[in-house]
């Protein structure tokens, strides 16, 4: 039985409490010892609620706990680059929360201080360890469908966030916000991005013009190789939790996502029905587990993770690019940014 790792929780909001839950009852290679939060009251009630030994009000507080031997941060995207900064100058492995950051120029210095002081750092896209979408890479690979040539994703949130998170300088936009998990799946099937053009607007919730931002976009991309791609983002798919992907190659086609939690359809004179996913957390769920079991491994057996800084930067790039062709409505070259 491999040995428990000593890891710190940084954040406690919505995110953070569902990461603590799974650190404290599901990876089974973590020892949660110490939580915080720049909100008192979050980082007490996560402690208490999950017997976590240790509570702090700050990022230098966790991140000077010597007992550590990692530290995740599910903090607020705007402060990853001050947390991520002080835990490499501590020597502290990182796993950091999607998206990196909210610019490139502090992304970039995110990945200098890693380097400089030569930590460990993983980013998490927990996609990627979803079971179906995992399973169409390995079809891509093993050429089931020939040579990929357009790639389409979709993202729908049935709810709408408070319009505090949704001013872009909290979110960093809905693009930046909601597509940066379809552009790493793009990426990851497809090779990288070459350029992008972006239409949307305000056309569900007119509330959310007040924060300058949008709630529907659809970006259209085209891929260093010439394949093309398009992926959807919606604040208002009302009816559920709807995520999905497809992958046109040319000898088959994958699609990737379903709408249903359980797969069943109740068949009656009324007509035919079915349940649907709620949010993100009943969706991926295992795939959070297993995306937290691979950093763990990765630390223990000294392995390059999956997803690097690199792909964080990369995927952030290209959301930045994409939300300028939004503003600018035009095609924007992602090596310009």
């Amino acid at each position: 039985m491999r040995k428990k790792i000593n890891v710190g929780l940084i954040g406690a909001g919505r995110l953070g409490t569902m990461y603590a839950e799974f650190l404290t009852t599901r990876v089974t290679g973590a020892n949660l010892v110490a939580v915080a939060d720049i909100i008192p009251e979050r980082a007490t009630k996560c402690s208490e609620r999950f017997g976590i030994d240790k509570a702090y009000f700050s990022h230098q507080e966790i991140n000077s706990d010597k007992s550590l031997a990692a530290v995740i941060v599910t903090a607020t995207t705007a402060n990853h680059k001050e947390i991520v900064l002080d835990a490499a100058a501590k020597g502290r492995p990182i796993f950091c929360e999607k998206p990196m950051t909210l610019s490139l120029k502090d992304a970039r210095e995110m990945k200098a201080a890693i380097e400089k002081h030569g930590v460990f750092y993983q980013q998490g896209y927990m996609r990627r360890f979803d079971k179906g979408l995992a399973a169409a890479k390995k079809k891509i690979n093993e050429g089931v469908i020939g040579t990929p040539v357009v790639f389409r994703g979709s993202s729908r949130d049935p709810y709408l966030p408070t319009l505090e998170y949704l001013n872009p300088h909290n979110s960093g936009g809905q693009i930046l916000d909601m597509a940066i998990h379809d552009i790493d799946i793009a990426r990851w099937y497809m090779g990288e991005i070459s350029s992008v053009y972006s239409i949307g607007g305000v056309l569900a919730y007119p509330e959310v013009k007040e924060t300058g931002d949008t709630d529907n976009v659809i970006m259209s991309m085209k891929f260093e190789s010439g394949c093309l791609g398009e992926i959807d983002i919606s604040r208002n798919g009302i009816y559920g939790y709807d995520i999905r992907a497809e992958v046109l190659g040319t000898k088959g086609t994958l699609k990737i996502g379903y709408l249903r939690e359980t797969p069943i359809l109740v068949m009656t004179a009324q007509g035919v029905t079915h349940d649907v996913v709620p949010y993100f957390p009943e969706r991926f769920c295992d795939a959070y587990v297993a995306q937290l079991n691979d950093f763990l491994n990765n630390l223990q057996n000294d392995l390059k993770p999956m997803i690097t800084i690199e792909d964080g930067i990369a995927g952030l790039q290209v959301a930045v690019a994409a939300t300028a062709s939004l503003h600018e409505s035009k095609v924007v070259n992602v090596k310009d940014y």
